[in-house]
């Protein structure tokens, strides 16, 4: 999967450059914005679109490389050093579940029920989905805390336990990219979309600043790295 940023111009889970008005290309074909100017053309100004997208693909490479991690110490008998493990669910646990979504519930998903009540029952799984979110990572530090101390015999829980919050968050950020964002494209304004683009442009990674593994990019690239290494 790979997001690609050219203007306000994105593809999620497709190798093909971007034509058009396209917000999201997903499983089941491609979501194509309205035309209509009103209440706002769909590209006009969508940087709070872009942002959760992002947010959304950074989050998938985390889980990616944490899935990597355990299947590497099942198949090789060696893993990266718990302090990575660790990294990653902290970033898990602080952007995610205590800066995007809780935005995402107060901006985004405020406004949609604020002009339409189309897809309030996909708001209100997706609030319960969040707040799930926050358990499955206490699960996946508690997991990791007694893996640290028993050693292989809590790999196979852990394992398991990291695949399911995988899963778990596709299908999230599948629900979210094929179902809401089409919708918010379609049905909020200028001044919605202004509010949104505000708030989430003034997330904070909590990595920003912070050395670990001395930034966050060379943390990228060596999940990246790990991860090429295992595929060969």
């Amino acid at each position: 999967m790979r997001d690609a940023f050219s203007g306000f111009t994105l593809v999620i889970s497709d190798h093909r450059p971007a034509r058009g008005r396209r917000c999201i290309h997903g499983a089941r074909g491609a979501a194509k914005t309205t035309q209509r100017s009103s209440p706002m053309t769909a590209w006009a100004r969508t940087d709070g679109c872009s942002i959760i997208i992002k947010e959304h693909q950074q989050l998938t490479t985390v889980i990616g490389a944490m899935l990597q991690f355990v299947h590497r110490r099942e198949q090789a008998g060696a893993s990266p050093a718990f302090v990575i493990f660790r990294a990653m669910l902290y970033y898990i646990r602080e952007y995610p579940e205590r800066v995007h979504h809780p935005k995402e519930e107060r901006y985004l998903f405020a406004r949609l029920r604020a002009r339409t009540s189309e897809i309030n029952d996909v708001l209100d799984e997706l609030n319960r989905q969040h707040a799930e979110g926050e358990v499955r990572v206490r699960s996946l530090e508690h997991s990791l805390t007694r893996y640290e101390l028993v050693g292989d015999a809590a790999l196979e829980d852990f394992r398991r336990k990291v695949e399911r919050y995988a899963d778990f968050y596709a299908n999230h950020r599948r629900i979210e990219e094929e179902v809401v964002l089409p919708v918010a494209l379609r049905v909020l304004t200028r001044e919605d979309w202004a509010e949104i683009d505000a708030a989430f442009g003034a997330n904070r990674d909590p990595f920003e600043g912070v050395e670990v593994e001395e930034d966050l990019d060379k943390l990228f690239c060596m999940i990246s790295n790990i991860a090429s290494q295992v595929s060969r």
